[in-house]
C-alpha cells in the first residue's frame, strides 16, 4: 500500500478468536496513514448505507472532488440530497473514488469489523470498491465470522485458535488466583473444547469455583462455542445491579452508539447516570464519546437476556428519544420493535421508510421495512398487498429465495384478482432473474393472460417480458416457447395502441405467427419510432433492446446499429448496469459485421468489466463471434464449448444457438465444411425469423454446397429468402444473392455473385463483402477463369487481412496459390504489448475521454486510470496523451468513436469503415 497500490483482505474466524484485536493492531501500527473504521451491527442491517456512512462520514469533505454522477449518487445514498434513485454500482464507484481522493493526502487504511452484519447496501458498495483497488494507496480490511457474498473471492486470512502451548499459558494466567492446582487432564480438555479460542479461554472460566475447575470441569459440547461465550457474558450481566443491567440492555437495543440518545432514553426509563459504573468496571461496556461493548457477543447477550416485554419498553424509549425529523427511519424501526401487536400507524410509517430507502437506492432496506410493515397490518387485503410489495423489493435486491417466500405468504392472504396475477408475474420475473430462463416463459405467459382483463398495458408489458424470456430460453422454453407466447398475445394486437410497448409487441408477435412478409410494415414502424426523437428515455431504455430486434429481423443494418448505439449510450448514462452487458453484446455483434474488430474488442472489455463488477452471468456472445471471425481456433473453441455446455443449466437456448453459429463461421473460415455443416444445422433449428437462426442459414448453405448436400442448401436458401425478401435491404438481398450463387451454375451463378458484391459493397459490412469476393473467386477458379479469379481473390485477401480475419485470409491465400499466383502471407498489426484493459483505456483516451470519464466507464478510480496510462506510455515509448493517437494508429488501434455518443443522434460511422470502397460506393 505504501508503494501506491491498493489491497483488500478478509480476516475470517469464529467469534472470540481475535479478529478485532488484529484490526486494532493494524490500526495502531498504521503510522503515517489515515485510519477509518466501521463495524456491522446486527440490529442495524435494515438501515440502508448505515455501515458505509459510518466509515465514510469523516471523508465527505472530498465528495466534491468526485465526478458529478458519482457525487450525486453518494449524496443521495446518504440522504444528503434528493435525486434519482442511485444505481448501486454507481454508489460503489463513488465510494472507490472517495477512498482514492482521501488517500491522496496520505495512505488510507479502512478496517471494517463484523462484515457479516453490514446492511446489504453498504456491503455491496464496499465489496465493489475492494475488488477495484489498484493504483490507490488504500488498504481495505474486513473481519467476519462467515464473510458475505459481497467479499467472496477476496484474499483471506483465516484466524484459528491458539497453539496448545500458548493456550496453556493464557489459561494459567487467568487461573492465577485458583488455590488448588488445575489438573492437567482438565486443562487439556478445556483447551481442546475451546479449540484454543482466546475469548473462550478468558470467559468460560470466569465465575467458576476452584472445586468446579479442579473437580473435572470441562466445557460441554452440547452448545456451540459462541453460545457458550455468550452464556458466560450473560452470567456476568446477571451479576450487575438491576439499573446497570437495564442500561446495558438499552444500549444493546440501540445500534447507533450515540451516548446522547442512550442517556435521553435512559431518562425516560428512570435510569440514573450512576448506573454505567458497574458495567464499565466489569469491562463489559464503555459509556464515553461512543457507547461501545467489549465484544459483539456482549451486546447480543445483553439484548436477548431481556424479556420480550422489556425489549419492547427499551425500543419504545429509544423511539421517543429519537428525533423524527433527523432520523425518521431509525425511529420507525424502534417503534416497530416496540409494538406488542398489529399497529396500522406504525405500518404506514414503515411504508414511508421503505419509500425513502428506495429513493436512496436501498432496496434491501426497503424490503425489510415493507416486510415488517406487513407483519403489523391488521387488514388481510392490505397485509397481502404489503407482502407483495416486499416481495417485489426483495426481487430488486436480488434476494430471490426471500422473494419467493414472501410470495407464498401473500398468496396465503386475501388477494384480489389483479394482485393474484401480479404474484404470477413476480414468479416469472424471479425465474428469469435466477437464470432459470426455461421456467420463466410459462409463468410470465400465465400472468399475461390473467392480466388481459385487468390491466391491458401491464398485460402487454408482461407478454413482452414472456416473449423475451422465451427468446432467451430458445429450445429450453418448453411449454412457453416464443410461438406459444406470440399466438397468445396476438389477441391484444386488435386493440390498437400507439404506445411503444404495444407497437413492439404487435410487430414481434406478428413476425412469429404470420411471417416476415406480413410483419414487415409493423417492424419498419418500430424501427422508425425507436430511431426518432419522439421516443422517451424511459420507453427507449425499457423496450429498446426488443425494438432493435425488429430492424435485425429485416436485415436492416443501419437502423439496427443506430438503435443499439443509442441503447448502449442510454444504459451508460443512467447506469443501467443490469442490462448493459446484453446491450454491449448486441452492439458487439452488429459492429463485428462491419469488420471493426478494434471497437468490438473495446465493447467486450467494457462488458467484461461490468460482469466482473456486477456478477452478471450474460454469455460472452460478442467474444465468441469475434474469435470466430478472426479465425482464432485456440481462442474461439473453449469459449464456444463452454457456452454450449453451460446453456442447459442456465436454460439459455439462445446462448447455445449463438455458439453453434459462431462455430459454423469458424469452421467455414478454416475450410472444415463438415464441421461447419453440423454446427450450422444446430444453429438454424429455430424459426428462421428469430435472428441467430436466420443468420446461421448462409453458413449452412455454404457448408452444405461444399459437402455435396445440395438438398440441404436448397431448403436453407428457401428459408433464408423468406426473411431477406421481406426486408428488401442491400444487406439481406446481398447475402441471399451470394447464397443463391452457391446453389446455381453458369450465368445465373455469376449474375448472383456480381449482385452480391454490388449490394454488399453499398453497405458497411466488409466481412460479408470480402466473403462474396472469396466465393466468387473460388467459383471463377473452378470455371478455369484464373485471371478473373485472381482479381477477386486478391480483393478478398486484402479485405480479410485488413479486417483481421486470419482463417478466411488463409483460405483465400491457399486458393490464390492454387491459381498459380504468388502472394505474401500477411498478418494484422496489433498492440500486442498492451493488455486488453490497457488498450481499451488508451483507445478511450484517444477518443478524448477524461481520466474521470474513463474510470466511470470501466469502474476504476481516476488514479488507477492514470496508472494504466503511464504503463501504456512506457510500453509505447511516448510521454503524453498528445502522442497517443499517432502511437495507437501505428499499431492499428483506431479511436472507438463507433461506441456511441452522449447525444440522441444516430451513430457516427468512422471513416475507416469505408476502407477499400470507391467514392461512389460509400455511404450507401
Amino acid at each position: 500500500m505504501r508503494a501506491g497500490e491498493g489491497r483488500a483482505l478478509v480476516v475470517r474466524g469464529e467469534p472470540g478468536v481475535g479478529k478485532t484485536v488484529l484490526l486494532d493492531y493494524l490500526a495502531g501500527r498504521a503510522s503515517g496513514c489515515l485510519v477509518a473504521r466501521a463495524a456491522g451491527v446486527q440490529s442495524e442491517m435494515e438501515l440502508a448505507f448505515a455501515g458505509l456512512h459510518q466509515l465514510c462520514a469523516p471523508m465527505l469533505d472530498h465528495v466534491e472532488s468526485l465526478p458529478g454522477p458519482q457525487r450525486e449518487a453518494l449524496r443521495t445514498a446518504f440522504g444528503l440530497s434528493v435525486g434519482p434513485v442511485p444505481d448501486r454500482f454507481l454508489v460503489g464507484l463513488a465510494v472507490l473514488g472517495l477512498l482514492s481522493e482521501t488517500a491522496g493526502e496520505r495512505p488510507l487504511v479502512c478496517v471494517v469489523d463484523d462484515q457479516q452484519w453490514l446492511d446489504r447496501a453498504s456491503a455491496q458498495a464496499l465489496g465493489f470498491a475492494a475488488r477495484r483497488l489498484a493504483a490507490d494507496p488504500v488498504g481495505l480490511v474486513f473481519a467476519a465470522r462467515v464473510p458475505g457474498v459481497d467479499v467472496a473471492g477476496l484474499p483471506e486470512l483465516v484466524v484459528e485458535g491458539l497453539a496448545a502451548s500458548d493456550a496453556r499459558a493464557l489459561l494459567e494466567s487467568v487461573l492465577t488466583g485458583v488455590t488448588a492446582p488445575l489438573d492437567a487432564r482438565v486443562r487439556d480438555r478445556i483447551i481442546a473444547d475451546t479449540h484454543g479460542n482466546p475469548l473462550a479461554l478468558l470467559e468460560l472460566t470466569k465465575g467458576l469455583t476452584p472445586a468446579e475447575l479442579t473437580g473435572g470441569f470441562g466445557v460441554s459440547h452440547a452448545v456451540p462455542l459462541d453460545g457458550r461465550i455468550e452464556e458466560s457474558f450473560r452470567r456476568q450481566l446477571e451479576a450487575l445491579p438491576a439499573q446497570t443491567r437495564r442500561l446495558v440492555q438499552l444500549a444493546a437495543a440501540d445500534p447507533s452508539g450515540d451516548p446522547v440518545l442512550v442517556w435521553r432514553a435512559a431518562g425516560r426509563l428512570a435510569i440514573g447516570a450512576g448506573a454505567a459504573g458497574p458495567a464499565v468496571e466489569a469491562g463489559l461496556a464503555e459509556f464515553g464519546a461512543r457507547v461501545r461493548f467489549r465484544h459483539p457477543l456482549v451486546r447480543s447477550a445483553a439484548y436477548w437476556s431481556a424479556s420480550v416485554q422489556t425489549r419492547q419498553e427499551l425500543h419504545a424509549a429509544l423511539a421517543e428519544a429519537t428525533d423524527p425529523a433527523v432520523d425518521p427511519d431509525r425511529r420507525a424501526w424502534h417503534r416497530a420493535q416496540a409494538a406488542p401487536g398489529p399497529d396500522e400507524e406504525v405500518a404506514v410509517e414503515l411504508e414511508q421508510c421503505a419509500g425513502r430507502a428506495k429513493r436512496r437506492g436501498g432496496v434491501a432496506a426497503a424490503a425489510a421495512f415493507l416486510e415488517r410493515s406487513a407483519g403489523l397490518t391488521v387488514d388481510p387485503a392490505r397485509r397481502a398487498q404489503r407482502t407483495l410489495a416486499a416481495a417485489q423489493a426483495k426481487l430488486q435486491a436480488g434476494a430471490l429465495d426471500a422473494a419467493l417466500g414472501l410470495l407464498a405468504m401473500a398468496q396465503a392472504g386475501s388477494l384480489d384478482e389483479l394482485a393474484s396475477a401480479r404474484v404470477d408475474l413476480l414468479r416469472g420475473q424471479i425465474a428469469f432473474a435466477s437464470g432459470l430462463s426455461g421456467d420463466a416463459p410459462p409463468l410470465l405467459l400465465k400472468a399475461a393472460k390473467r392480466l388481459e382483463s385487468l390491466d391491458l398495458d401491464l398485460a402487454r408489458e408482461t407478454y413482452l417480458s414472456a416473449w423475451m424470456a422465451a427468446l432467451f430460453a430458445g429450445r429450453f422454453a418448453g411449454a412457453g416457447d416464443v410461438t406459444e407466447v406470440s399466438r397468445a398475445a396476438r389477441g391484444l394486437c386488435a386493440v390498437h395502441s400507439p404506445q411503444p410497448a404495444a407497437l413492439v409487441l404487435d410487430a414481434l408477435t406478428m413476425l412469429v405467427t404470420d411471417g416476415p412478409f406480413v410483419a414487415a410494415p409493423a417492424l419498419r414502424q418500430v424501427a422508425r419510432v425507436f430511431t426518432s426523437e419522439s421516443i422517451s428515455t424511459e420507453e427507449e431504455l425499457r423496450w429498446g433492446w426488443l425494438a432493435q430486434a425488429a430492424a435485425s429481423a429485416l436485415w436492416d443494418d443501419v437502423p439496427w446499429r443506430t438503435m443499439l448505439l443509442r441503447q448502449v449510450q442510454l444504459a451508460r448514462d443512467v447506469g443501467a448496469l443490469d442490462q448493459l452487458p446484453i446491450d454491449l453484446a448486441s452492439l458487439g455483434t452488429a459492429t463485428a459485421w462491419t469488420g471493426d474488430f478494434t471497437v468490438v474488442s473495446a465493447l467486450i472489455a467494457e462488458a467484461d468489466a461490468i460482469r466482473a463488477a456486477t456478477g452478471s452471468r450474460t454469455a460472452p456472445f460478442a467474444a465468441m463471434l469475434l474469435a470466430s471471425l478472426r479465425g482464432n481456433q485456440a481462442e474461439a473453441t473453449p469459449v464456444i464449448e463452454a457456452a454450449i455446455a453451460d446453456a442447459p443449466a442456465r436454460g439459455q437456448g439462445i446462448a447455445a444457438t449463438y455458439a453453434h453459429w459462431a462455430a459454423a463461421i469458424l469452421a467455414n473460415g478454416l475450410g472444415r465444411y463438415a464441421d461447419a455443416l453440423a454446427a450450422a444445422k444446430q444453429a438454424s433449428q429455430d424459426s428462421p425469423a428469430l435472428f441467430v437462426a436466420m443468420w446461421a442459414l448462409p453458413e449452412l448453405i455454404e457448408a452444405a454446397t461444399r459437402t455435396g448436400n445440395a438438398h440441404i442448401a436448397s431448403d436453407a436458401l428457401a428459408r433464408l429468402a423468406e426473411t431477406t425478401q421481406a426486408g428488401a435491404t442491400d444487406f439481406g438481398l446481398g447475402v441471399e444473392a451470394r447464397s443463391r450463387a452457391l446453389v446455381s451454375a453458369g450465368e445465373t451463378a455469376e449474375r448472383c455473385y456480381r449482385e452480391a458484391i454490388d449490394r454488399l459493397g453499398r453497405t458497411q459490412l466488409r466481412p460479408e463483402l470480402a466473403r462474396a469476393h472469396l466465393l466468387y473467386g473460388e467459383w471463377l477458379h473452378r470455371e478455369n477463369r484464373r485471371r478473373d479469379a485472381r482479381a477477386e481473390l486478391r480483393t478478398a485477401y486484402d479485405l480479410f487481412t485488413a479486417i483481421g480475419m486470419e482463417a478466411f485470409a488463409g483460405r483465400t491465400r491457399r486458393e490464390l496459390l492454387a491459381t498459380g499466383d504468388t502472394v505474401r502471407e500477411r498478418t494484422v498489426q496489433t498492440a500486442s504489448e498492451l493488455t486488453a484493459q490497457e488498450a481499451h483505456i488508451a483507445r478511450l483516451a484517444v477518443d478524448g475521454r477524461t481520466n474521470a470519464e474513463i474510470g466511470t466507464r470501466l469502474f476504476l478510480s481516476t488514479r488507477t486510470v492514470e496508472w494504466h496510462l503511464s504503463k501504456v506510455y512506457s510500453k509505447l515509448g511516448i510521454g503524453s496523451r498528445r502522442e497517443l493517437p499517432r502511437a495507437m494508429a501505428s499499431l492499428g488501434q483506431a479511436s472507438p468513436q463507433a461506441l456511441g455518443t452522449s447525444g440522441r443522434t444516430g451513430p457516427r460511422i468512422p471513416s475507416f469503415l469505408d476502407a477499400g470502397k470507391a467514392p461512389d460506393e460509400q455511404g450507401g
